[in-house]
């Protein structure tokens, strides 16, 4: 299971407008079935393009060489289909899904392979391992979804739920969620930095006398997020985190974190890791809020609302929450697909200590005060 929230985005979007002091914000009454109306219900193109995958990689498990090599190869671990030999008509089809993904995600051809196969669920390999003839099914981005579609290799459609497993194996076509959001985040971190919303207002003299001093900065050392009973067919999520806060000259800053040790909800863990870090902000205060990407983010529509959203908050002196603005700028279709808005924590200072819960309520945070000694 992994930890996909469609919780109270304008409940907390709310809840940010009237926090104009250092109270951290409460989140409100659920809107999240009145958001989710409003949206619009589109068919995500990375969805699409690993159906048609699904389908063609079915067809040849016909043969029954190529599916006991197959079968040896997913349950060791996940099967570059790029890389996975499954004849001219597959690796055609890879191909021209692979690049359909990377286009609907907004990443350069560079990135290379997205696409894998894996087991669906690790109870599934001794059916496997008896020749039993596996169906194949995509990863879809949307987890509302009352069915899941798996593939015969004869070509015939399976309607498999969701919620329960199936009695038979199934092999996914999904996006490599983890190396896509390793690629895109660092093309956002890159956006930012190129219009100064990185670390803004810092300066080489400033940067110097937190080197030679040491600064302070947030330590994570337990987070929890909350059990939403994830379907089966989904993997592993992959977590970020968006530190928003004013730089030195007053302009909004955003730093990404990623979190890729947070796999499944309903999971404790102890990562230590510093997530604010305080040295070049105006304030001591900064906000985080938390996203998943479970295979249909698009970062360059990502990198572009945070660019319009910092350039649009306002400095007055006193320091507000930009939650609001960082929820208020993205896309109303990201509250229905991808990425999913986790939960967000408010007002973070040098201070911060013990168990934080988000504003939705979905996890939280055990933190510390951490001094960061200078080189």
């Amino acid at each position: 299971m992994t930890p996909r929230f469609r919780l109270a985005v304008l409940s907390v979007a709310t809840a940010a407008l009237v926090a104009a002091t250092t109270t951290p914000a409460q989140a409100g009454p659920d809107d999240s079935q009145q958001l989710a109306r409003s949206a619009p219900a589109a068919t995500s193109s990375v969805d699409a393009a690993t159906d048609r995958l699904a389908r063609e990689v079915a067809g040849v498990l016909a043969d029954p060489a190529t599916r006991a090599r197959v079968a040896r190869s997913v349950t060791a671990e996940p099967v570059d289909l790029l890389a996975a030999r499954l004849g001219a008509r597959v690796e055609r089809a890879a191909r021209s899904a692979n690049q359909a993904v990377l286009e609907a995600k907004g990443l350069p051809a560079v990135t290379g392979s997205v696409l894998r196969l894996r087991l669906g669920h690790q109870d599934m390999a001794a059916a496997l391992a008896q020749a039993e003839i596996p169906l194949v099914a995509a990863a879809a981005s949307d987890d509302a979804l009352p069915v899941a579609v798996g593939y015969e290799p004869a070509g015939g459609r399976v309607q498999l739920d969701p919620a329960r497993l199936p009695d038979r194996p199934v092999l996914v076509v999904e996006v490599d969620v983890a190396k896509a959001m390793t690629r895109g985040l660092a093309q956002v971190r890159q956006e930012l930095t190129d219009h100064g919303l990185v670390d803004a207002g810092s300066t080489v003299a400033t940067r110097s006398a937190a080197a030679d001093s040491g600064y302070w900065a947030t330590k994570v050392n337990e987070v929890r997020l909350s059990d939403d009973q994830e379907p089966w067919i989904k993997g592993s999520a992959e977590i970020f985190s968006i530190v928003t806060g004013f730089g030195q000259d007053g302009k909004g800053t955003a730093s990404i974190v990623e979190m890729p040790y947070l796999d499944h909800d309903g999971e404790t863990y102890r990562p230590n890791q510093l997530l604010v870090h305080f040295d070049t902000y105006k304030y001591d205060l900064a906000d985080v809020v938390m996203y998943e990407d479970d295979g249909g983010t698009n970062y360059r529509e990502l990198a572009r609302s945070l660019i319009t959203a910092l350039l649009t908050v306002i400095d007055y002196g006193v320091y507000v929450p930009l939650v609001s603005a960082i929820i208020d700028a993205m896309p109303d279709s990201w509250w229905i697909d991808d990425p999913d808005y986790v939960d967000s924590f408010y007002t973070l200072s040098t201070s911060s200590s013990g168990r934080l819960t988000g504003a939705s309520g979905n996890g939280w945070l055990d933190v510390a005060p951490y001094w960061v000694q200078p080189l």
